[in-house]
Formats: C-alpha cells, sequence, structure tokens
C-alpha cells in the first residue's frame, strides 16, 4: 500500500540546469557558465546572460554547492580567526566580512586566537582540515605565515602571502591629539593598550612622535598602561581610578579605545570631577555605544565595518591569484561629540 502525502504538503522539485536550459533554449553548459560566472562566460552576450539570470530566478533555481565543489576542487569558504566572537571591535569587522562574502557566494567559518599562539595554531588547523581557501585575522600579530592567502586585519608583521590592512596611526594621533591642543589642554593623560593588543605599540609611537611634535609632553605619572584583558570598560576604570585617586594634575585624557574611555569617565566621576567641565576624554575606535554614552563620546573612528570588506576584496583578489599588496592603510577620522571641551582656567 503507498503511503498517501499529508494533504498540504507538496513534494519540492528540485529544478536542475536543463530545467533552466529548456526555458531559454540553451544548452546546459551554457547556463552553468553564467550562473558560475565561469572564464568561459566572457563571450556570452550580456542579454544572453540576463535572459539566463532572469530564467534561474523565476525558476528559483539553487545550485548545488556539493556538486560546485567537486567540479572546480574549490570549497568557496574562508576562515576567519578574531580574538572573540562578538566584542566592540571585531564584531563590526566580521560584519563587513560577511556583508561582502554573501553578494558573492562565499561562506565563512570562525575561530578565535584570544592572543594565545597555541589556541591559534589549533584553530587554523581546524579551519584547514575544513577546506578553507585563505584566512582573515583580527588584532592579531602573525607569530608566523600561514599555508594559504592571508589577510591580516591590525596585523604589522611581514610574511609572504599575508596583506596587512591597519589604519593610519598617525593621522589618528595628530586627530586626537591637536585637538586637546586646540581646546587649551597641555596636561594631558594618555592610555597604552594591553601588550597582547597588535596595535599597542604602533599607536603608542605615534602618540608620542605627535605629542612632541606638537610640543605637548608625555609625562610618566600621566601614562597609564592598561594590564587587564577583558574587552570591557574595566580596561580605563581601574587604571584611571588609581590615577585621580593619585592626585595628578590633569585636565584631558585620550583613552586607548572606547571602551577604556567609558570605563575611565566613570571613574573620573567617582573621583569628584565632571566631564568634559573638569576633564575632557578622547576615546578611539568609535563602536557603536560611543554616541549614545553620556556624555556623547569624542573619538577617533576606524571604519571597521569598511575594514572588513577591504580584507574580504583582498583576500578573494589573492584567492584568485591576484596577489594582493603588503599593506593597505586605512584613513581614521574625529568624531567631533560631548565628551570635549575648553581647558578649565
Amino acid at each position: 500500500m503507498s503511503k498517501k502525502r499529508p494533504a498540504g504538503r507538496k513534494s519540492r522539485q528540485v529544478v536542475t540546469l536543463k530545467a533552466v536550459a529548456e526555458r531559454v533554449g540553451l544548452t546546459p553548459g551554457t547556463i552553468s557558465a553564467v550562473l558560475n560566472d565561469s572564464d568561459a562566460s566572457k563571450v556570452i552576450p550580456q542579454h544572453t546572460k540576463d535572459r539566463i539570470l532572469q530564467a534561474a530566478r523565476e525558476l528559483n533555481y539553487k545550485p548545488n554547492f556539493f556538486a560546485r565543489t567537486l567540479r572546480s576542487k574549490r570549497t568557496y569558504t574562508i576562515g576567519v580567526i578574531a580574538e572573540e566572537i562578538g566584542d566592540s571591535y571585531g564584531g563590526p569587522i566580521i560584519a563587513g566580512i560577511e556583508s561582502y562574502l554573501r553578494d558573492r557566494g562565499y561562506f565563512f567559518l570562525t575561530g578565535i586566537h584570544r592572543h594565545d599562539p597555541k589556541l591559534f595554531d589549533q584553530y587554523s588547523q581546524l579551519l584547514l582540515q575544513r577546506g578553507v581557501e585563505g584566512f582573515i585575522t583580527i588584532d592579531l600579530n602573525l607569530p608566523h605565515s600561514l599555508p594559504l592567502p592571508t589577510v591580516a586585519v591590525a596585523g604589522h608583521r611581514h610574511y609572504g602571502g599575508v596583506t596587512n590592512i591597519v589604519l593610519d596611526h598617525r593621522s589618528a594621533a595628530e586627530l586626537a591629539i591637536s585637538h586637546l591642543k586646540k581646546l587649551g589642554h597641555e596636561r594631558i593623560a594618555f592610555m597604552k593598550g594591553k601588550a597582547s593588543s597588535s596595535d599597542s605599540e604602533t599607536r603608542w609611537q605615534n602618540i608620542c612622535a605627535v605629542a612632541g611634535d606638537l610640543g605637548i609632553r608625555v609625562r610618566p605619572e600621566l601614562a597609564l598602561q592598561i594590564e587587564i584583558e577583558e574587552s570591557s570598560p574595566e580596561l580605563g576604570y581601574w587604571i584611571t581610578k588609581r590615577l585621580v585617586a593619585s592626585g595628578a594634575k590633569f585636565t584631558a585624557l585620550f583613552a586607548y579605545n572606547d571602551l577604556a574611555a567609558i570605563g575611565a569617565i566613570r571613574a573620573i566621576r567617582e573621583g569628584g570631577l565632571r566631564v568634559p567641565e573638569d576633564v575632557s576624554v578622547v576615546g578611539f575606535d568609535d563602536i557603536e555605544a560611543a554616541n549614545y554614552h553620556y556624555p556623547p563620546l569624542t573619538t577617533v573612528r576606524q571604519p571597521l565595518g569598511e575594514m572588513g570588506q577591504i580584507a574580504a576584496k583582498a583576500l578573494m583578489q589573492s584567492i584568485e591569484g591576484k596577489p594582493g599588496p603588503e599593506e593597505i592603510a586605512v584613513k581614521p577620522q574625529l568624531m567631533e561629540r560631548q565628551s570635549t571641551a575648553a581647558a578649565r582656567e
């Protein structure tokens, strides 16, 4: 006795290349070339490509991923290794990567490194075993090169086959320190990032150089070293709390990132000072929360989503046989809001 299909449920018919070919009166090979955007499609007239694409949409044709992979011997998958998943810095970069790859039929798998070389090696090997065609790393100075094309966002070490996406830290320091100097600030506290962060040393060197050029002294008692690893406002809270308690005189603070700036503002207020009336605070990154904190945070903006898209584009070009440059520099922007004001008398 044959089983009856429950009422209301229709069989799901798979639309094949042959069905699309019959719709437009062309061969399955021609259809495949256009839908896969292969080299053979370059000689096909655009009006014919448009007919094929329209027919595929009308028939709701879905390419068979596994068949595509077997034919091309490719997985159309990349590996993304970030410090952690969902943090305020890496999250927007991953969103930029995803938006670029999604529109081009690529997929990505993620791993974390937490600035631990052993963990990085573990995840990179797992991703290799799963057939990724390249890597994007975030906030990591690569301990060594990888056997596939690689793009390092905020990477500063140079290996063959690796493209570094970096912020112009000289310009970033100039934007922040010039802004404070114009407001009359001379006694500025500066934060240096945790040693594990890939941007820490480069950013600090540029801060010191720009401050010197502008006649601003980086005073030892106002040079703060972030020591904790948590990705939270605690980054700036405890060191600023100690600074305020020490009685050191300062009228402005340039934080390592926006989370540290938010923590610093709380510590400053708990010390009986006001922001920005008594102390101006400048952040770094322009995370989503920066504009909604009170007061809205003046900060140096890194275009994090755009950096993710640039990284994805550079990696895809490298996978396709067009090696990218050793380094791509991205320009920062000062977002002037309400956490900075003229220095008090």
